[in-house]
């Protein structure tokens, strides 16, 4: 701290004034206190000056014509002092292995020198939008159009998590779609699908994807929305079914196994899936542990039917420090509007169909709160 340097000896014995020899300026070389009854005023990230052993603050202190005299009764030895090595001593292990690297990590290697450290790569993605319908953003729809808007919110989801893709629309025609897709699968560490994944006459990315030698994990999930959504590695040759679903971490790891994420087209479907799947995919795939510890209260009955995992969306509301989750209205895995209202899905379990107020759930967040 800014203040003097002294004897705690000479404290200790009653001296409570003291000259000033020096000044002791933060990044300057060690000063060496001559007379014990003396003192060296020292300043904050400065050396403590050879043979003190104590620094009073100045705000404890009176200086006047070259003597400082102290105003305080009791102090401590070493008080006010930073010992070299208190924080971590030499070969002590600062950050971990697999830590995500926040603005303290930043702080921590700049001060022990790291101006380079290795850290796990980002994946190459592409986001692909499928659908004649479709039409960029600038354009004006006509009355059996629409504007291209999952791209946009999966981009901007990945972002979050620090990953910047690249994106491309293709029409509903199976020729470009195994032409494009074939490039891309040679190109990318991972492609995020949104739309022809269902039963549709048009839907062909399953059957694109077969052809082209992408082996599915599953298609169709228990969830809505979301139910139609397909995941799938690139793997060798020869490899069953079975075998990749057995060793699905592995091929992960490997090198030019391209990883599929094909999202039902609805709007709100491709949103929580990419928050339900890939968020926890990629956290995995980089070295960490993905839990899921966010929970709320149900702030009102809710009845969903449908003998599947329901994603509510909701608004939370804080009282008291426990979150609330409010159901939000909406019409149908289209109503992406609807988000806006709400901060949050609520993840209601399957094999229930009646869900109480008060009882507890998991949400998956989408804004901060």
């Amino acid at each position: 701290m800014d203040g003097i340097a002294v004897s705690y000896e000479q404290f200790k014995n009653g001296r409570r004034t003291f000259k000033i020899e020096g000044v002791q300026a933060a990044g300057s070389a060690q000063l060496s206190l001559l007379n014990p009854n003396n003192c060296i005023e020292a300043m904050t990230g400065a050396m403590l000056p050879l043979n003190t052993d104590v620094v009073i603050p100045y705000e404890e202190v009176i200086i006047k014509n070259g003597v400082a005299t102290v105003t305080i009764s009791e102090t401590s030895f070493f008080k006010n002092i930073h010992k070299k090595g208190k924080d971590r001593k030499k070969g002590d292990l600062i950050i971990a292995k697999n830590t995500v690297i926040s603005a303290a990590e930043i702080g921590v290697l700049a001060t022990v020198g790291k101006s380079k450290v290795q850290v796990a790569k980002n994946p190459k993605v592409m986001i692909v939008s499928t659908g004649d319908e479709l039409v960029s953003v600038d354009k004006t729809p006509l009355d059996y159009q629409i504007r291209r808007s999952n791209v946009h919110t999966l981009v901007s989801l990945l972002k979050r998590i620090n990953i910047t893709a690249q994106t491309a629309h293709i029409t509903d025609d199976k020729v470009i779609l195994k032409q494009n897709i074939e490039d891309f699968l040679k190109t990318y560490d991972v492609l995020l699908f949104s739309g022809a994944v269902s039963k549709g006459k048009f839907d062909f990315i399953p059957e694109v994807l077969d052809e082209l030698g992408v082996k599915k994990l599953f298609h169709r999930v228990a969830q809505r929305p979301g139910k139609p959504f397909w995941f799938g590695h690139v793997v060798p040759l020869g490899m069953s079914e079975q075998d990749v679903c057995e060793n699905a971490d592995d091929i992960r790891s490997n090198k030019n196994n391209t990883v599929v994420f094909a999202f039902p087209g609805n709007p709100i479907s491709t949103f929580v899936s990419c928050l339900k799947y890939f968020y926890p995919w990629f956290q995995k795939s980089v070295g960490l542990d993905y839990i899921n510890q966010n929970y709320a209260v149900l702030a009102e009955d809710v009845i969903f039917k449908p003998d599947l995992v329901y994603f509510l969306h909701a608004k939370l509301e804080n009282k008291k420090g426990v979150l609330y989750a409010h159901p939000i209205g909406g019409n149908g895995s289209g109503d992406l509007a609807s988000l806006v209202d709400a901060d949050v899905f609520l993840e209601l379990p399957i094999g229930r169909n009646e869900f109480k107020k008060g009882e507890v759930f998991p949400i998956i967040y989408y804004r901060s709160f």
